[in-house]
């Protein structure tokens, strides 16, 4: 119990120090996980979007499909990213596996089902009196659909906030994808399953402080969104 309490009171100290190592593996988890959804956001609110506006035939199989990926597994996202980047692989000529971009397609498949699948939920939530009255007033296809949008986007930002923490807590993907490579694609995440094996548990218990302290900070977030 004093090791475990000697390794918290340490964690503190290199964060409230300004830790250089600390404060670089924050940086580079933040700046792959924004990176990852942004660009999740810009392509699959879109997509949830168009598959809820229009009716086709085996919708609702592919929404099912979509539901059931939510749950998908990182080491097989990531397993998917190394074969496709690999030398061996389709996409191995763009040289890119082990680095930062190789991590955010990673992350970017890993957070897609959800962002657009619970896009898709946003909208549904939205009241069909509220559709309905659009019409009624005189507003074209496009005029309603930008009315349900604005209705549905506290859900949506809250829909994004989820995507991120996702892929900001994820260790498999991240791993297989970036190498864990030193000051180049070290996350929080990856960092603690090494140094936690090496024994450095102080290292580990800080940066373990920090990724809890950003899944408190997006579940508050989340939270706000969903009361407005």
């Amino acid at each position: 119990m004093s090791e475990l309490a000697h390794a918290f009171v340490t964690a503190l100290k290199l964060i409230f120090t300004g830790d250089p190592e600390v404060l670089s593996i924050t940086a580079r988890t933040l700046e792959i996980s924004c990176a990852s959804t942004l660009l999740g956001a810009l392509i699959f609110i879109p997509l949830g979007s168009l598959i809820y506006f229009h009716d086709f035939r085996g919708k609702r199989l592919l929404v099912n499909i979509i539901q059931t990926l939510f749950s998908l597994p990182t080491v097989f996202v990531g397993l998917l990213v190394f074969v496709t980047f690999s030398k061996a692989g389709p996409l191995g000529g763009l040289g890119i596996l082990f680095t930062p971009t190789a991590m955010v397609v990673g992350q970017v498949i890993l957070i897609a089902p959800i962002i657009t699948g619970l896009t898709i939920s946003s909208l549904r939530g939205v009241s069909l009196e509220i559709r309905d009255t659009a019409v009624s007033l005189g507003a074209s296809r496009f005029q309603t659909i930008q009315t349900i949008l604005r209705e549905a986007r506290y859900a949506i930002a809250a829909t994004l906030l989820l995507g991120f923490g996702r892929a900001i807590s994820e260790v498999g993907c991240a791993t297989m994808t970036g190498g864990n490579i030193r000051g180049f694609t070290r996350t929080l995440t990856t960092t603690m399953a090494l140094e936690t094996s090496i024994g450095n548990t102080e290292l580990s218990m800080a940066l373990g402080i920090i990724l809890i302290a950003l899944a408190l900070i997006v579940a508050v977030l989340v939270n706000r969104l969903q009361q407005r």
